[in-house]
């Protein structure tokens, strides 16, 4: 691995285990505060929205003055929001560090349009793998440090991921060199959301994109809330699960997307990993049986592992190299959309019809999602002239 890949993998790692100590412990600092299962999803909403009206703003600056720039000041944002929540009294300022994370979080989509920089057509998949793995690998050791933090309080792991979000501004300033050509890149921001959707091939991709990340979200944010309905577990043993949940996601991520990919090819391992992702969860969603939840969980994190690096290269591999992060920041708009959905969905189902009828509307959509996916065109390389 090249070491402008490996800088940006340590960096979003960093930036990672910070989210993944904050995050399962999320709805629990909001329930201490008095917030009902509601409530939290509009926390978890918040951000989402925040980062829908930034995300196209961000990929087009990205595209226009560097990708490091703009990931330094996504980092920055994240830094301060995570302060905000350690010091935070009350719910409205739970909601002010999320909607200042969400209004600076463009760090994932400006380091996806800094791998399509970096590395060719055939070499994709594997390479967003890698910002998978981060992901996996900051929900191993970002909750598993966050379950031992919260015996001191709420606030002992927010202030850790400050902490680590500081170092991860730091690898980015000393170790990422620029991956872009500072040039006018034309129309941006949201001139640029009407453009990408109407692409046919972008804009079924996009759809696809946006029911897996509905989907994600309602697991990732009544997650915490659904074991501890259905099996009792506190936060400590939350972060636990999550962590291995997070390990076997990395794994896969690290070991079986480069040969999986190379195999059958994105379209195909998108399809299989999101049906596969959709039947296991559809599973946990009914079993009483802690054992058969957490098997059926680890499938799961599998399949997402799988699916998710597919989906990405398919839609980088659409856009042209000028406007990767025009494309990128128009499909984290789409994902925060999808993120802004799923809490709301999620959580609101789960106070009025229980935590199985959250995960199994969820599995059931991610299962039409593959089915859907199944009947894509294979996207062709975008040309710099179109």
């Amino acid at each position: 691995m090249s070491r402008p890949l490996w800088a940006i993998f340590l960096t979003v790692l960093a930036n990672l285990v910070g989210f993944g100590i904050v995050i399962p412990l999320l709805p629990f600092y909001a329930t201490s505060f008095g917030a009902t299962p509601f409530q939290v999803g509009l926390l978890f909403a918040s951000y989402s929205a925040c980062q829908l009206v930034a995300a196209p703003v961000l990929g087009a600056w990205s595209d226009r003055w560097g990708r490091r720039p703009v990931l330094l000041l996504s980092l920055l944002g994240t830094g301060v929001s995570f302060a905000l929540l350690a010091l935070a009294r009350n719910l409205p300022m739970l909601f002010a560090a999320r909607v200042v994370d969400g209004l600076s979080g463009g760090n994932v989509s400006t380091a996806r349009a800094y791998i399509a920089d970096v590395t060719p057509d055939e070499g994709r998949a594997r390479s967003f793998g890698l910002i998978g793995a981060a992901f996996g690998i900051g929900f191993v050791l970002g909750p598993a440090l966050g379950g031992a933090l919260s015996r001191f309080g709420y606030a002992a792991p927010a202030w850790a991921a400050v902490g680590l979000t500081g170092v991860a501004a730091l690898l980015a300033w000393w170790w990422l060199p620029e991956s872009v050509r500072r040039v006018h890149a034309g129309a941006g921001g949201w001139r640029q959301l009407g453009a990408v959707l109407s692409r046919p091939q972008l804009g079924a991709l996009l759809g696809v994109d946006f029911a897996y990340w509905a989907t994600a979200s309602v697991y990732q944010t009544t997650f915490a809330l659904f074991v501890h309905r259905r099996f009792g577990l506190d936060a400590t043993h939350t972060g636990y699960l999550l962590a291995l949940w997070g390990s076997v996601g990395a794994a896969a991520q690290v070991g079986l997307v480069g040969p999986v990919v190379r195999r059958w090819g994105e379209r195909r391992a998108l399809t299989v990993g999101l049906v596969v992702a959709g039947l296991a969860l559809l599973g946990a969603s009914t079993t009483p049986r802690l054992p058969w939840f957490v098997a059926s969980t680890l499938v799961a994190a599998v399949g997402a592992a799988i699916s998710s690096p597919a989906l990405v290269a398919l839609i980088s591999r659409a856009a042209a190299s000028h406007e990767q992060g025009a494309v990128q920041g128009v499909a984290s708009t789409v994902e925060s959309l999808g993120r802004m959905v799923g809490p709301v969905w999620g959580n609101g189902l789960l106070g009025v019809a229980g935590e199985g009828a959250a995960f199994g509307s969820a599995a059931a959509v991610m299962i039409l999602a593959g089915l859907a996916a199944s009947a894509l065109r294979p996207p062709l390389q975008a040309t710099d002239g179109r």
